[in-house]
């Protein structure tokens, strides 16, 4: 399969925005059913291997634990529960509002019962409609929806690889919902006490300092698909440090500069994904000295710590 197939935004822009919205109706049932995380990793989905899932829930909040999947290769919602009951409906061709409609009766059906305290959109233009009266988003192209899951699939291996390099305090690779981007995040040991009016996902987020990689497939402010990084707070003079490739760049972003190598410049180099390693690689060194962090302290070379991998490898595999 190619590395990074074409994605412009304006390809799919409809269908994108239907499905942002599937993804935020399942992302606040798993907000409400499951047990609350640091810095919010409870709530992002995970990639499987043909799509998204919530991974398991329920149970704490007395519903059977059931766990639900976006199949991006069918084209269904699937949403089974422990004891091997299982509904599912097709994707194409629905509204929001009967995406809506359908999860609830699905839920019921397997006597599952989720009240949704915000039941509308988060941090969208529309955030003020219920998911149940949007019957304006309802494209669906299944060929973009699948190639948008094979790049998710691309990266996320990569952010992997990237996360492996760091012995610190690191989130898991997650799509979160509400912003569709896929990130990892590295965190310092130091507390930051964010302005007493920052509302309370910000202020979970970065109750610590982080420096964040991902990608996003664009929105109206920034409208194509770019791979990204960020410091949180962002130290003094971030925007004057070096980035690899020489297509990358630091751009302003509400009051302060985002590492950025658009997907496009990305694809055109000789070695796409050395070129992705490299920018992430560098933007995380951009933020680590400029905020003092101990860079060789949390260094992990290909994701060992052990002093002597050799000699453990050796031990493993000694003949019996």
């Amino acid at each position: 399969m190619e590395q990074f197939a074409a994605m412009p935004l304006a390809g799919w822009q409809d269908t994108k925005e239907t499905v942002h919205r599937f993804c935020q109706v399942i992302g606040k049932v798993r907000l409400a059913s499951g047990v609350r995380r640091n810095h919010w990793w409870n709530a992002p989905f995970h990639l499987t291997g043909r799509g998204l899932t919530t991974r398991p829930m329920g149970q704490v909040d007395g519903n059977p634990i059931f766990t639900i999947d976006f199949d991006f290769l069918g084209h269904r919602l699937v949403i089974t529960t422990v004891d091997g009951r299982e509904v599912s409906f097709g994707l194409p061709g629905r509204s929001v509002a009967s995406f809506y409609d359908e999860t609830q009766r699905a839920l019921d059906s397997l006597g599952v019962r989720v009240r949704l305290d915000l039941p509308h959109p988060f941090d969208l233009p529309d955030a003020d409609r219920p998911f149940a009266d949007d019957t304006e988003h309802a494209a669906y192209d299944p060929i973009m929806v699948t190639r948008y899951w094979q790049i998710l699939s691309q990266v996320n291996l990569l952010l992997e690889e990237f996360a492996a390099g760091y012995s610190g305090k690191t989130s898991p690779v997650h799509h979160f919902w509400h912003t569709f981007d896929l990130a990892c995040t590295r965190f310092s040991d130091r507390r930051i006490d964010q302005p007493a009016d920052a509302d309370p996902v910000t202020r979970e987020a970065y109750s610590r300092e982080v420096i964040s990689s991902g990608f996003w497939f664009g929105d109206p402010a920034f409208p194509e698909p770019a791979f990204y990084s960020y410091t949180a707070p962002e130290p003094e003079g971030l925007d004057g440090e070096p980035l690899a490739p020489e297509a990358a760049r630091w751009i302003p972003q509400r009051g302060g500069h985002l590492a950025v190598l658009r997907y496009d410049d990305a694809r055109a180099e000789a070695d796409p994904r050395a070129a992705v390693l490299a920018f992430y690689d560098s933007a995380y060194q951009a933020g680590a000295r400029r905020a003092g962090w101990d860079i060789p302290r949390y260094a992990c070379p290909g994701g060992i710590t052990d002093p002597r991998p050799n000699d453990g490898m050796r031990t493993a595999q000694a003949p019996h």
